[in-house]
């Protein structure tokens, strides 16, 4: 008979909050228990006490430092943790005075999370469905970088959820790919995905443009107008650049967050909407709030949590998959990369992110006449880095990251085949069998280095 897995109680009275932590935790192999206030919590408490409880500050009635203090009375070493969003030093000195383990803040990182639960009561039972994609990722997506294999881990236990989610980033890195993978792996996914920049609309039109309006509203308005929410009833919708949204609008998207109701413009009529609202910025949005641009009940409102693309020069091994993807594209057909060309690439520093490099490849491609694209058919910004890719390192034994990334890629454009190959990379096949043996060694020390396997 195997052993029951231990119980987490979640204690929120934010729905989103409690789905969101419900699923993760239950994906991590835990059982799940949630209450929305201390008073619910206290009574299963009272019935079953669970192995660890997740504990809201910010609670209706008694406060989650209130509750913390009948729980140390029932269970004097109960792990708790407590979790607000309000997250500054002296209520995390407070907190830890008040008896509590540890003490995360909203948005709170998931990774943090379950490093906390594991520290407080071992590792769960199974390894759980958490760091596995909810579905395989779509032919358009690359992440091959670790990071952004992190990233999609995330992803797909923040889709399952109906938690708002903030997706933040350079411009040009990807941000409205997230956006589509955690729609696609949602169980909205068969309703519609519906996009606003909230920067390229003018003040004047973006509340209609959001909430709709009722015909007459407005001079001009000679028929009503639906609105992107309720478009998306059902879906998901995408607000891009949403640290540009007009202050005064800010308390009107709040309402519809909190209320699931949005009120079209000219009208006095609510309307009930069932969205799921990501959002994406470039801007530092606490950077906004001190600035008295970006209202602070918002931005924890809509962050439920955080996802973070990094910058294409912080994944370089994304760059040429990325790239022979895009020249497949625009090229209508199979083409190549010239290992100069790759050196150039991958020597560059990408400040447009995936943005700029789908351009470059999409200029390449018209300028190359044959089936391979060479340092001349790109941007000249781009061409000049073929001379100052980065050195190997000093140890004989290991490879550049250039090096590494540009054998991995040529064998994964010849199908394996290591002959064509070492003949594309113009060295020898002897030489080529040894490289790889090094790669693999890097890569098994690497895994060593973080406990994880390599794959």
């Amino acid at each position: 008979m195997t052993d029951q897995p231990r119980t987490v109680l979640i204690v929120d009275d934010d729905p989103a909050q409690r789905d969101l932590l419900g699923s993760f935790v239950g994906g991590l192999g835990y059982a799940v228990r949630e209450a929305e206030s201390a008073e619910d919590a206290l009574r299963l408490f009272a019935a079953e006490p669970p192995a660890m409880v997740l504990l809201d500050v910010r609670l209706p009635g008694m406060s989650g430092i209130e509750a913390l203090a009948e729980i140390r009375e029932l269970q004097p070493t109960l792990p708790v943790c407590l979790i607000t969003a309000h997250a500054d030093l002296r209520q995390a000195i407070e907190a830890v005075k008040s008896g509590a383990d540890d003490y995360l803040a909203k948005p709170i990182d998931l990774d943090e999370l379950a490093a906390a639960m594991a520290d407080a009561i071992g590792p769960a039972e199974s390894t759980g469905a958490a760091a596995v994609p909810a579905a395989p990722l779509p032919d358009w997506f690359i992440a091959v970088s670790a990071p952004m294999q992190r990233l999609v881990d995330t992803a797909a236990v923040v889709a399952d959820s109906a938690a708002p989610v903030l997706i933040s980033g350079e411009s040009g890195a990807g941000k409205e790919g997230i956006a589509q993978l955690i729609h696609q792996w949602s169980p909205r996914r068969d309703g519609p995905l519906l996009t606003a920049n909230c920067g390229g609309l003018p003040d004047t039109l973006i509340e209609s443009e959001l909430f709709g309006h009722a015909k007459g509203a407005f001079t001009g308005a000679t028929q009503s107008r639906q609105g992107l929410f309720r478009a998306a009833d059902g879906g998901t919708l995408f607000l891009d650049e949403i640290g540009e949204l007009p202050l005064p609008l800010q308390p009107a998207l709040l309402r519809a967050l909190e209320s699931g109701q949005i009120t079209p413009v000219g009208s006095d009529a609510p309307v009930t909407v069932d969205v799921r609202l990501v959002a994406a910025s470039n801007r530092n949005l606490e950077a906004a709030i001190a600035d008295g641009e970006f209202r602070e009940d918002l931005y924890y409102r809509i962050n439920v949590v955080e996802l973070i693309v990094p910058p294409l020069r912080d994944r370089r091994d994304d760059v040429l998959p990325l790239a022979r993807r895009f020249a497949t594209e625009f090229a209508g057909g199979p083409t190549r990369l010239s290992p100069q060309a790759m050196q150039c690439l991958l020597a560059y520093h990408w400040p447009g992110n995936v943005r700029e490099l789908r351009n470059a490849v999409q200029r390449a491609c018209l300028l190359a006449r044959g089936d391979v694209i060479l340092p001349e058919h790109m941007p000249p910004k781009i061409a000049t880095h073929c001379g100052n890719a980065p050195a190997a390192e000093e140890d004989g034994n290991r490879l550049s990251q250039l090096e590494r990334a540009a054998i991995l890629a040529t064998l994964e454009e010849t199908g394996g085949n290591r002959t064509q190959a070492a003949k594309k990379l113009g060295i020898s096949r002897r030489t080529l069998i040894y490289k790889l043996r090094v790669i693999e060694g890097e890569s098994a020390e690497r895994a060593g280095e973080s406990g994880e396997p390599d794959g």
